[in-house]
């Protein structure tokens, strides 16, 4: 190892890529950093990370409630091993999500039995009770907040019906405040946009001084255009990794319906899996689109980047994001992207409409117009292939997330070197 490597615990309490960016943050940042020469230990919970050759792996087993094949489900007894794991299903059983807490406290037993092996702890947005302990056992923390929790609280208590969906909502979002306490006490925060930084002090109290702006990426090498793989006539692509009101997933179905008037070829393919519950399948129903919709759960990298290749438009309709590396993903493979203004898109997107068009959050009908103008003008969404391409290679790459994330550790190695001194 170089003279200047870092030993690093990542830390994650849901590790599979396919659960959100969360996952695919660890993969690619612990790969980029085992690159720079800087040796990275995975600490997480399920679904279980997908990791790269010379990232190590430490599994720090939930009682895994909410497995896609059966959520919300009732262990065994011999399943029951600490006080802990009672814990988790209490409060599952009270409507609350347990996994930030809980994670934290088992971390925590983890970390103590490895003292002296790692320089630095990073927590990918867990902000779980027990790491103020961790800090207190002695390690250098930082943490990332790809943002804050409270937006999605807002926005999905805005769209429940009924006084049963609100209590239960917001019994569910009860870690939120755990997290905003905890997420105060770091002495370093990184997050991954102005946009995130600004709502993470304005709704978590977080000090300013305390967070560094730190984007991400695509893998650039992976999500490239693929001029082999012809473009499907109408297709239209866009990924919700998870089915919740803030990805937008309605106001899109019915900028669809609106399309479909000029645009008969016009079809949609959704990257995640629709919910047992999900009011999208009504929604899908009552719009007349059950035949031009098709939804890809668990897609492989490979078969994902042959979809965005396939695709004449990838739209980013969500009310809110913290970042957005589905359109980073979209701009990487030269994909004419369409997004809102929500969050930090325009940040990402650019806003001088070379490099994408974007739209009002919750607005079909502007939806509909951008996207028809691609579907029309090869021109434009050429030209638009070509610049978003060239903005992710200039701004946005794991290595140079990497590369600064790691001065963040350094920093925060020092900093607690000279608390302890003093």
């Amino acid at each position: 190892m170089p003279d200047d490597s870092l030993r690093i615990a990542l830390l994650v309490y849901r590790g599979n890529p396919h659960s959100g960016g969360q996952g695919v943050y660890t993969r690619y940042l612990a790969r980029e950093l085992t690159e720079l020469g800087h040796r990275v230990t995975v600490f997480s919970g399920q679904p279980w990370p997908i990791l790269d050759a010379g990232v190590g792996f430490v599994p720090v087993p939930s009682l895994d409630l909410y497995r896609a094949s059966d959520p919300f489900r009732v262990p065994r007894l011999r399943e029951f091993r600490s006080k802990v794991d009672a814990l988790e299903f209490a409060l599952m059983c009270t409507a609350g999500f347990p996994e930030p807490r809980t994670f934290s406290l088992r971390v925590r037993r983890a970390l103590a039995e490895r003292r002296g092996e790692f320089d630095v702890v990073h927590d990918n947005q867990t902000f779980g009770r027990a790491l103020l302990g961790v800090m207190d056992d002695g390690w250098p923390v930082l943490g990332t907040c790809h943002h804050p929790i409270t937006v999605d609280r807002r926005l999905d208590l805005a769209h429940a019906q009924g006084l049963k969906r609100q209590v239960t909502l917001r019994r569910w979002y009860g870690f939120v405040e755990m997290q905003k306490r905890v997420a105060r006490r770091f002495p370093r925060i990184v997050t991954v946009s102005h946009s995130s930084k600004n709502h993470i002090v304005e709704q978590m109290g977080v000090e300013p001084e305390k967070l560094a702006v730190v984007p991400i990426g695509a893998d650039h090498t992976h999500f490239r255009p693929r001029p082999d793989v012809v473009r499907v006539p109408g297709r239209i692509m866009t990924t919700a990794s998870s089915d919740v009101p803030m990805k937008g997933l309605s106001p899109l179905l019915e900028a669809l319906a609106k399309l479909r008037v000029e645009h008969p070829d016009a079809h949609l393919v959704v990257v995640g899996r629709l919910r047992d519950d999900s009011p999208v399948a009504s929604t899908l129903a009552s719009l007349g689109l059950s035949s031009c919709v098709t939804f890809a759960s668990g897609v492989s990298d490979d078969r994902l980047v042959e979809l965005y290749a396939e695709a004449q438009v990838a739209v980013v309709p969500s009310l809110y994001e913290g970042f957005s590396l589905p359109a980073v993903e979209a701009m990487a493979c030269g994909v004419p992207l369409v997004a809102t203004t929500g969050g930090a898109l325009p940040e990402v997107v650019g806003t001088s409409g070379e490099t994408g068009l974007l739209v009002e959050p919750n607005d079909p009908g502007e939806l509909a117009m951008a996207i028809g103008r691609l579907l029309d003008d090869r021109d434009l969404s050429a030209r638009l292939s070509a610049a978003g391409r060239a903005r992710v290679l200039e701004r946005f790459t794991w290595q140079a997330c990497a590369a600064t994330t790691a001065e963040h550790y350094r920093w925060v190695i020092d900093h607690q070197r000279l608390a302890a001194a003093s």
